[in-house]
């Protein structure tokens, strides 16, 4: 075991003593079981880790501690977006946080590399979940589910080098809406355009635009452009690239890294200069190399009844027509679409941030018969929300982002609890009385807390009320006892008023109520 070689001495010494110990239930003799042996190892290591003098304390790259307050912003916002998906009648579902490898390679193109691999001890080659679409595809096929509409929150990994400024990380949580099933053209897709815009406009970001495309037109330009089909995927995740590379520097990329010929890659980028309306629509369906194309004349197509489904709904402003969008992900057969802000919440003085596109989505029709045995397809489309990069825009402006959403006044502390009402005495020796009062409140329903002492001061235990916000105190003591009646005492005026014991529950689920 060449490990042993680089234990220090008192290393050793742990991992004699170990070693020393009687052998487990399955061992025979003086045999020692490899489980035995392997924790022994890694004790002994783990004590000679602790001994070093210059042990950080910190976590891995590419992640985040939420605190209390971010974590009230997080669910505030969970909660704006998961009450859009259900108002258009999604159903919740999850699925493992890691998947056969077999099941998420060969999904995602160049991407395939940042996936996440881990080893099970029965075997099996695992890897964590790179997005929450392929899991939801494999749990169709599995489960012969053919039409569902369903929306997931849940944490993906992606092995690639994290930008913490700019809201990437290597552990994030999507938020996704998708609606699996056979229906006419172009009616799910406008509503999961629809769900985008209701989602970003609630939030409250700032002006924003949501690009479209279509893969069929993507693979369309491609071949009248004069690119090998063998290359229209790799080519592809070179234009994916636009939103953050130059195009002179994706044009490099196709040429000295990916062989296209320079000719062919200066006809791509006099379409990807190309946005706007369903005007461009009409253009495109004029253009002499794409009108001679078949695939791009389904998408042109489709791009246009789109359009009108977009006008019906309100929102065909805030959508563009977009020839540089392609979504490098290979699952995707038809409209893509991806949501960017024009101009983020900033401070006086400061500079817009550029985090990229804050959703995404698309439509792909093939990925469930890849897990079909007899390659039965289900057309899916579907939406992501980037809901890491939006926690990034308002990270620094959470007082800011509840004025605007959340009815938060501005001179008022962002509550991290929910606590509407606490138990207090002035008294010693009554623990006994706050603990059955407390009972009585959690039973019917109503949050509250006490501090953990048998005797605290009363002062002490108002400040807390005063620092957390809790807005309702109830005051039982010697006097209130002997009288049959416990004092309500509101936070904010500092007024009390003694009701009967037996109206407590009522008469405190009525002030909340007017609150």
């Amino acid at each position: 075991m060449p490990l042993l070689g680089l234990l220090p001495w008192r290393a050793w010494a742990a991992l004699l003593s170990q070693l020393l110990r009687p052998p487990c239930a399955s061992c025979t003799g003086a045999v020692r079981c490899q489980s035995q042996v392997a924790e022994a190892v890694l004790t002994s290591q783990l004590k000679a880790h602790q001994e070093k003098p210059n042990f950080i304390i910190k976590i891995p790259k590419g992640t985040r501690d939420l605190s209390p307050q971010h974590m009230v912003v997080r669910e505030k916002i969970l909660d704006l977006v998961i009450s859009c998906f259900k108002r258009h009648g999604a159903k919740g579902m999850d699925t493992p946080a890691f998947e056969l490898k077999e099941i998420l390679t060969e999904k995602y193109g160049e991407d395939s590399g940042l996936m996440y691999d881990l080893k099970d001890q029965g075997g099996e080659l695992l890897s964590l979940r790179y997005d929450l679409t392929v899991p939801f595809a494999r749990y169709l096929a599995m489960n012969k589910v053919k039409k569902m509409k369903r929306y997931h929150v849940g944490k993906v990994w992606r092995r690639e080098s994290p930008t913490i400024v700019q809201g990437r990380y290597r552990e994030f949580c999507q938020c996704d809406f998708d609606i699996a099933g056979q229906f006419d053209p172009m009616i799910p897709d406008a509503e999961c355009l629809k769900i985008m815009c209701e989602i970003l406009s609630g939030l409250q970001l700032g002006d924003f635009l949501i690009k479209v495309n279509d893969r069929r037109i993507v693979d369309g330009m491609f071949a009248a452009c004069g690119v090998p089909e063998s290359k229209f995927r790799a080519i592809c995740s070179s234009i994916d690239k636009l939103d953050k590379m130059a195009w002179k520097d994706v044009r490099h990329e196709m040429v000295a890294k990916k062989g296209l010929a320079p000719e062919v890659a200066d006809r791509i980028g006099d379409y990807v200069q190309c946005h706007g309306g369903v005007s461009l629509v009409e253009q495109m369906f004029q253009d002499p190399r794409l009108s001679q194309n078949k695939q791009a004349l389904e998408g042109l197509g489709d791009l246009k009844l789109l359009f009108e489904y977009l006008t019906l709904f309100g929102i065909a402003e805030k959508i563009s027509f977009d020839l540089s969008l392609a979504r490098g992900l290979d699952y995707y057969t038809g409209v893509i679409y991806e949501a960017v802000l024009l101009q983020t919440p900033t401070q006086a003085g400061e500079e817009p941030l550029n985090v990229g596109s804050v959703a995404a989505g698309g439509r792909y029709d093939g990925l469930v018969g890849m897990f079909d045995p007899k390659g039965h397809k289900v057309p899916c489309v579907g939406l992501s929300i980037g809901v890491e990069r939006i926690f990034y825009i308002v990270d620094g402006f959470l007082m800011i982002l509840f004025v605007l959403i959340f009815g938060t006044t501005k001179g008022e502390k962002v509550r991290t609890t929910e606590t509407q009402v606490f138990v207090a005495t002035p008294q010693k020796n009554f623990l006994q009385e706050r603990l059955k009062l407390i009972t009585e409140l959690w039973d019917a329903g109503i949050k509250a807390e006490m501090l953990y002492k048998n005797n605290p001061k009363l002062l002490t235990q108002l400040h807390y009320c005063e620092s957390t916000g809790i807005p309702l105190v109830v005051i039982i003591g010697e006097q209130e006892l002997k009288e049959g009646v416990i004092k309500i005492r509101s936070v904010a005026s500092r007024e009390e008023v003694a009701i009967k014991r037996e109206n407590l529950v009522a008469e405190i689920q009525n002030r909340l109520s007017e609150s």
